[in-house]
């Protein structure tokens, strides 16, 4: 008596799927079934890149967020309120002037890549805080001329 070949290709497909239920179904109905292959979708599409852009986005907007907000409302130790910059003065790409309110003190302070020196401590406000830089240089100048003239 003769096998027909169908169970011997039903055996074989049995064999080489582990026994999915596909192999099983193929042998129960008798004939040859090749397991076919699983559709794959494209993992690059416009929506898979627009969805990664936008978690970007999220991602940069919220750390410029926290950036700000820790700026604004830092109760960070070690910031004094009685210790601020009033104004600036470049003189040179790496030297400038900077005036500083120190309590009722202003200090004008030379600053320089390598070191920072106290020019002149004033008692009586040079500029009042909050003005803007253009006066600073000029009321620096009067003060440094009234220096000069005593």
């Amino acid at each position: 008596m003769r096998v027909p070949s169908y169970y011997y290709r039903a055996s074989v497909i049995l064999l080489t799927t582990g026994f999915s239920g596909l192999a099983s179904a193929a042998v129960s109905t008798g004939a040859a079934v090749m397991p076919s292959r699983p559709v794959v979708a494209d993992p690059i599409n416009a929506g898979s890149v627009m969805q990664l852009l936008a978690g970007l986005i999220l991602v940069v907007a919220l750390i410029l967020l926290l950036g700000w907000l820790v700026k604004r409302y830092s109760g960070l130790p070690g910031q004094n309120r009685a210790l601020r910059v009033v104004a600036t003065l470049p003189l040179s790409t790496r030297e400038r002037l900077v005036l500083v309110q120190a309590g009722e003190q202003q200090l004008l302070l030379g600053v320089t890549p390598g070191q920072v020196s106290l020019l002149k401590s004033y008692d009586q406000p040079l500029i009042e805080p909050g003005a803007a830089m253009v006066d600073f240089a000029s009321r620096l100048q009067q003060a440094m001329s009234r220096k000069g003239a005593e």
